[in-house]
C-alpha cells in the first residue's frame, strides 16, 4: 500500500435537529504494473443522529471473504454498526481479477490489498470523526443536485435480427433494437464547509465501468477517473458509486461506444452541471435500515440452455465457441446440485434528507431501478450497486424470456426469475417504513 494518503474534513450545520459532521478518506492501493491515474479505496463518513460509512473500492467485485473481514476489522476498530456500514466495489474491468466463475480466479495479493484498502480508508475517516479537538471543524452540509447524462451509457440487451440478444462478436448489421431502457439520471453530492470547502464529492452513473484512456492499462476505469478529475478541480475526495448498471454500457456491437479520454470528459462535464445546481439537504437524522433479502437458486433445464449457449457462439463467437460453451458447462455443472436451494444477502436503504438510497449487492438491471424509483415514497431516489456484497446479474422477468448472455444459467446469472421484482417489493417496503 502507497505511504501517500489523503484526510480532509468540513464544518457546518444539517439542518434542524442533530448537527451534521463529515470527514472523507482516500487510500491509495498499489499496483504490480503503474495505472493510470490512483487505484484506491474511498471512505466518507457522516454523521447526524448516526454515524454512517460509505466506503467504494477500485475493484471488478469486492469478494465475499474480503466484504465479511473489512466489516468485521471496520466494526471493531471504530465501534460502527454493521447496518451503518456500506461497502462497494466500482465494477472497473481494468485490475486484477476478484471472482472465481466465468473460468476466472481470482487474484489472491490483490483481494488482500483491497481488504486492507477498504480497512483504512473507514478507519482514517472515523479517526477526524473521533478526535474532539475537530468537533467544530468536522461540522458539515450537505448538498444535492440530480445532474444527467444520456450520451456515455446505453442498454446494452441489443434484440438482433435472428431473434437472439447481443453480447458479444456481433455487429452493427445484426442489431434490430434494444430490449428495455437505461437510466441516465445522475445524483450528484456534496458534502461541504457552509463556507464552501469541499469535504467530498460522490456521485452514481448506471453504467457498467468498462474503458480505460490506454488500452490494455490498469485504471479505476472512466468513471473513477472522472471521480478523480472533480477531485482535482474542486477538491475533497471524489467518489464514484455505480448505480443500476446491470443491462447498461458504454460499449455494444464491435467494441462501439464513447472513447475512454472523451467519456471521462463527458461524465465530469454532467457531474460539474450537477455541483452548479446544488442545494443544501435539512438532514435533521440519517436514517439506514439494512435486513436479510432471501432469494432462491435458478432451475436449470440443461438442454435448454446448453443449445442457447451454442447457438449464439456457432453464430457470433468463431473460434472461442467451443471454450465459451465448456465455461458455462462447468457453472451449470455446479449449479444444477444447488437449483431450488435458498439463500440471503443484505439489501439496505437509507434515507439524508428527502433523499433516498437503495444499496443492491448485485448488479440491477435499468427496468427495476426505474421501476424502483418510481414507486418509491421519496421525492427523489436512486439505486447504489455492488452494495454489501454480489448476487451477480438482477434481471426483470422479461429478461429470462429474452435470453441472452446475462440470462444463460450460470454464477453470474444464477436467481430464479422473479428475484428481481421480489427484491424491488422489499427495497420499497424498507422505503415506506423509513419514510
Amino acid at each position: 500500500m502507497a505511504s501517500s494518503e489523503k484526510v480532509s474534513a468540513g464544518g457546518g450545520h444539517g439542518g434542524e435537529g442533530w448537527p451534521l459532521r463529515a470527514a472523507a478518506a482516500a487510500v491509495p492501493i498499489a499496483t504490480a504494473i503503474e495505472p493510470e491515474g490512483q487505484v484506491r479505496a474511498c471512505a466518507l463518513v457522516l454523521e447526524a443522529g448516526i454515524r454512517l460509512c460509505l466506503v467504494t473500492v477500485d475493484a471488478l467485485t469486492i469478494p465475499p471473504r474480503v466484504l465479511d473481514e473489512a466489516t468485521a476489522a471496520i466494526v471493531a476498530a471504530t465501534g460502527l454498526q454493521r447496518e451503518h456500514i456500506l461497502l462497494c466495489a466500482t465494477h472497473s474491468h481494468h485490475l486484477p481479477c476478484t471472482i472465481d466463475f466465468l473460468g476466472c480466479q481470482p487474484d489472491q495479493a490483490w483481494c488482500e490489498a483491497l481488504r486492507e484498502a477498504l480497512t483504512a480508508a473507514a478507519i482514517q475517516a472515523c479517526r477526524v470523526l473521533d478526535d474532539p479537538a475537530r468537533w467544530e471543524a468536522t461540522r458539515a452540509e450537505l448538498c444535492f443536485a440530480e445532474s444527467q447524462e444520456a450520451t456515455v451509457g446505453r442498454n446494452s440487451r441489443i434484440l438482433l435480427k435472428d431473434g437472439m440478444v447481443g453480447w458479444y462478436g456481433y455487429h452493427r448489421d445484426d442489431m434490430l433494437r434494444p430490449t428495455g431502457p437505461y437510466d441516465p439520471d445522475i445524483p450528484v453530492f456534496a458534502v461541504r464547509r457552509p463556507g464552501g470547502e469541499m469535504v467530498s464529492e460522490v456521485f452514481a452513473v448506471s453504467v457498467h465501468n468498462i474503458g480505460s484512456l490506454r488500452p490494455g492499462a490498469r485504471s479505476p476505469g472512466f468513471l473513477g477517473l472522472a471521480a478523480q478529475e472533480i477531485e482535482r478541480r474542486h477538491g475533497g475526495v471524489g467518489i464514484f458509486v455505480p448505480g443500476a448498471f446491470g443491462s447498461s454500457h458504454n460499449r455494444t456491437h464491435e467494441s462501439s461506444g464513447v472513447p475512454g479520454p472523451e467519456s471521462v470528459y463527458r461524465v465530469v462535464t454532467a457531474v460539474e452541471e450537477g455541483l452548479a445546481a446544488l442545494r443544501v439537504l435539512a438532514v435533521p437524522a440519517i436514517r439506514s435500515l439494512r435486513r436479510t433479502f432471501s432469494y432462491q437458486i435458478r432451475p436449470i433445464d440443461e438442454a435448454k440452455e446448453d443449445a442457447a449457449v451454442r447457438a449464439y457462439g456457432e453464430r457470433y463467437l468463431g473460434n472461442q465457441a467451443a471454450a465459451n460453451r465448456e465455461v458455462f458447462r462447468q457453472m451449470r455443472a455446479e449449479m444444477v446440485l444447488r437449483q431450488g436451494e435458498s439463500r440471503a444477502c443484505d439489501l439496505q436503504v437509507i434515507r439524508v434528507g428527502d433523499v433516498a438510497l437503495v444499496a443492491v449487492p448485485g448488479e440491477l438491471f435499468a427496468r427495476l431501478g426505474l421501476a424502483l424509483r418510481r414507486r418509491s415514497p421519496f421525492r427523489h431516489t436512486y439505486v447504489l450497486g455492488l452494495a454489501n456484497g454480489e448476487i451477480g446479474y438482477i434481471p426483470d422477468r422479461a429478461a429470462y424470456d429474452l435470453g441472452g448472455y446475462q440470462l444463460w444459467a450460470g454464477w453470474h446469472s444464477h436467481l430464479a426469475p422473479g428475484s428481481g421484482e421480489a427484491l424491488v417489493d422489499q427495497a420499497v417496503a424498507m422505503l415506506h417504513e423509513l419514510r
